[in-house]
Order: structure tokens, then sequence, then C-alpha cells
């Protein structure tokens, strides 16, 4: 109120003085140290920190109690993710077509500016984005969203047959706009291909692995519609031309927000009161007991211990159990408040899930140039040094962990998979989606899940959509065959 009045006196005079003092007016308000226009830098690094926030974030309190990594202390509604329980539109339609308007403004701007690694950028951040958001729902809008600013406020639900050939072409588009120099105005706080960074050039060229590693991650998870996509096609190209289409080689090269902890970009959980971030879930027996058989040094890092026979250890707690358990408070291992300033905790793609997508396409037969064998443990040491743990000499060799290339095709997809799955710690969906496409890991399946609830394929489409588009929702439901949680998305039928 005391601002108010002060503008207000301040501006009276001007009013009555219009007629004599105009002369200069603009030059005398502009603030110098104010853009003049809203630049693809200034949009850049906000973007950014926002998506990475939210997709954490699901990775936390949505993936992670759906595939296992940890469970709620209590849960007496009989509902819960953990009981395969999936709200309509219970993760990110709302925050990602935001965050898609700003993508395209960027591109946009970008575009007026002829700066094209700004455009590469938003391309990469666009193709993520849509990956995401098709993998969830299914069909959705693509080719007439963020057309707002057009009239357009009713856009149709895109196939998910054609939007991914499209976010492929947008991968390879930005692969081929990239050129090797500074961000003209900065803004970069991933790889920091900024001026002021390091190596500028070396940095772009970061950009272009997170684009190929990208799209590696995207023709595998298609590999299933090969021919209808020419997906055997597309990954022998990107495996046999390091030069022109490389993808991440080392830690160094992956992609992750790595939170400065300086005002306004703190990591998101820094303020999470303890009720949510520790005393309201703890890790599953599942997740917790493979890394205690495993002896594996993340647990240090992921995981606090407690006290158990009056040894201090690490343990979990059944998934999916009956409505009339509660597990008593500090009871069990949960998140260390250490993880909430964490500064490597903005992951997006890591080096370590590269080297399970080749061990893989290894398996698989494709020309990797090496084993499955050697990508598996080249995955589960970047993960380990992505994570900042020391990994074991003999880590690899122990009981559980050790590859058995002998093994059937299926019981080597499954150690690939496993591995995989814990290395996708707090990373967006990319677990559950990968579970969805290949059967792994299995997991317990809980006493207090009723027999009618199925491990959910996919989210449904939030309900206000049948009020703000109900033709277009109800298109791409007659299309995708219904809205609940058993329907599966193209790429897994």
């Amino acid at each position: 109120m005391k601002m108010y009045k002060l503008i207000a006196g301040v501006l009276l005079p001007v009013v009555l003085l219009a007629t004599a003092c105009t002369k200069n007016f603009d030059e005398l308000n502009d603030d110098p140290n104010r853009p003049k226009a809203s630049t693809p830098g200034v949009m850049l690094g906000q973007l950014q920190y926002r998506i990475v926030n939210t997709t954490i974030n699901e990775g936390r309190f949505f993936t992670h109690e759906l595939m296992q990594v940890d469970a709620p202390r209590s849960s007496s509604s009989g509902g819960g993710l953990h009981r395969y329980v999936i709200n309509p539109g219970a993760a990110v339609w709302s925050n990602f077509y935001r965050y898609l308007t700003d993508i395209e403004d960027i591109y946009k701007s970008a575009d007026s500016l002829n700066e094209p690694n700004y455009k590469a950028i938003a391309l990469i951040y666009k193709s993520w984005a849509y990956s995401i958001l098709t993998d969830l729902y299914g069909d959705v809008p693509y080719s007439e969203a963020t057309k707002g600013a057009d009239g357009n406020f009713l856009p149709k639900f895109d196939k998910q047959s054609t939007i991914y050939p499209k976010l492929l072409a947008d991968l390879d588009k930005a692969n081929g706009l990239l050129v090797k120099k500074a961000l003209t105005y900065g803004g970069d706080m991933v790889y920091n291909a900024n001026a002021s960074g390091k190596d500028p050039a070396g940095a772009i060229v970061k950009w272009q692995k997170f684009a190929n590693s990208l799209k590696l991650r995207l023709l595998l998870r298609i590999l299933k519609r090969d021919g209808e996509v020419n997906v055997t096609q597309q990954i022998n190209e990107l495996l046999g031309n390091a030069a022109a289409r490389p993808v991440f080689t080392s830690n160094d090269d992956e992609a992750i927000f790595k939170y400065p902890g300086t005002f306004p970009y703190y990591n998101p959980f820094y303020n999470t009161r303890q009720l949510e971030w520790r005393d309201g879930a703890y890790f599953s027996k599942f997740f917790m007991d493979k890394l205690n058989t495993d002896r594996d040094p993340r647990r240090s890092i992921w995981a606090t211990k407690v006290p158990k026979n009056g040894v201090d250890t690490f343990s979990g707690i059944e998934s999916g159990y009956p409505t009339s358990t509660e597990y008593a408070v500090g009871a069990n291992s949960s998140y260390p408040d250490a993880l909430k300033t964490y500064q490597g905790l903005g992951v997006m793609m890591t080096y370590a899930e590269v080297e399970f997508i080749k061990a893989e396409l290894a398996l698989r037969g494709f020309n990797t140039g090496s084993t499955a064998k050697v990508h598996y443990e080249k995955g589960i040491a970047a993960s380990m040094a992505q994570w900042g743990a020391a990994m074991p000499s003999d880590f690899t060799t122990r009981p559980g962990v050790a590859y058995n290339a002998g093994a059937s095709f299926e019981g080597q997809l499954e150690q690939i998979m496993l591995q995989k799955y814990i290395a996708y710690f707090f990373v967006d969906y990319q677990s559950w989606f990968e579970k969805n496409r290949t059967g792994y890991p299995v997991l317990p399946r809980g006493t207090g899940i009723p027999a009618e609830n199925k491990f959910p394929l996919r989210v449904p489409y939030p309900t206000y959509l049948q009020s703000l588009n109900a033709q277009s929702l109800k298109d791409a439901v007659a299309g995708m065959g219904g809205d609940n949680t058993n329907i599966k998305v193209w790429w897994n039928k």
C-alpha cells in the first residue's frame, strides 16, 4: 500500500506537467541495467532450471513410489502409486505445456536473431519434453500445441506414431545446427556454452552429444515398431558415425543441471519439510535389499542408516502393503538431508544410461564397438562416478552383479535392465517407461494391491480437458481405445 501511494504521488505531478515535460521522457526512464528485449539467453537459464525441477520432483514423488524405490510410511486410503493407482493427469501435463511455450519463444527469438545454437538447444529441449509427455499419456497435442498466440486454444491430439518421427527429425536438425562457438547471449546453465565459460566450443559439442544420446534413447524405445519407422537404420547411423553423430562418452558429457546453490537457483528440495522428505517415505525392501546384497557404495549417498538390533544398517519396507500396515517414524532408511542441497540432482540424461543402452543394443546384435558385458560394466562404473561413490575393484565380479554372458537373452537383458533401473535414481519417469518396454525389473507384487489393479501402462488425461478441449480429448480417447492406465501406448503394442 505504501508503494502504491508513493507511485501515485510521483505520477500525479508528471501527469499535470505532461504537456511541458515530455521531451526526452523515454530516455530519462530507460533503465540501463534492464534488457531492452527478451533474448534467448534471458529465457534459456530460467527454462533449464524450472523444467528440471519438475522432472526430478516427479522422479522422487511419482516414479520412485511406483517403481518400488521407496514406499509411503503409511497408506490407509487404499490408493497410492505403490498400489498401482494413478490419478488422471497426475504428472507433468500443465507444467510441460507452459515450458514448451517458452521453448517455442526461445526458438522464434533465436530464429529472428540468426542464432542457430539457441535454435538447436530449443529443439533438444522440445524433443526431450515431448518424448516424456507422449510416453506418459500416448497421443498428445503436438502440431497445434503452443499456438495460443495464433488463436488456437483447442489443439488436436497427434498420434504418438506421428510424433516420434518428428522428435527424431528435430534431434537430427539440432545436431546439424550446432556451431562450435559461444552462445551470443549466454544463459546456458547446463554445459556453460557461454562466452564466460572455460570451453564454449567444447560445451556446444556436449549439446550435440546430448541430442544424439537422446535420439538413441528414443530409437531403442520404439524398436518394436521397426518397419513403421526405420529404427534399425537410424541406430546404425548413430553407432557408425561418431565424428558426425557423437554420443556421451564420459561423465563429463552428461546432461545434468548442477545447482549453484545461489539465489534463485537452489536445489528445489532445499526447503522441503522433514515430513515430506524423510518421515513420509522409506526405501523399499526390493530396492534396498538389492543394494545391501551387492554392498553397493551408492547406499551411503542415497540413504540413511537406522539402528536394527543395536547395529546401524540400511533397511527397507514392503511396497503395496495392506491398508492396516503403518511403519513407525524413523524406523527404516530414507533420503538423507544431503540430497536436498546436492548440486548434481538435476538429472536429464546420464552417461551411464548411454552405456546401458549400448549394452542392450550389443545384446540384440548391433555393432556398438564392444560387448554387452563391457558396456554393462561401464554403465555401472559411470553411475558410481556420477554420484561420487568409490567403486570397489571387485564390484562387477560379485555374485548378483557379475555379468553372465552365458545366460539366455532374457537373462542377460534382465541383468542390464536391473542395473539401469538402479542408475535411473531421480531420473523423471524413465525406469517406468523402460519396465513397460521390457518387463524389467521384475517387481514383487505387494499383498495389499487389489487383485483388479494391474501395473499401470500410462497416465490418464487430466480431467479438466473435458471442459477445456472436449472434442479433441474425445477424439484422442477414441483413438487410444480408452483412457485408463491399462491402455498401451503405440510403441508398447
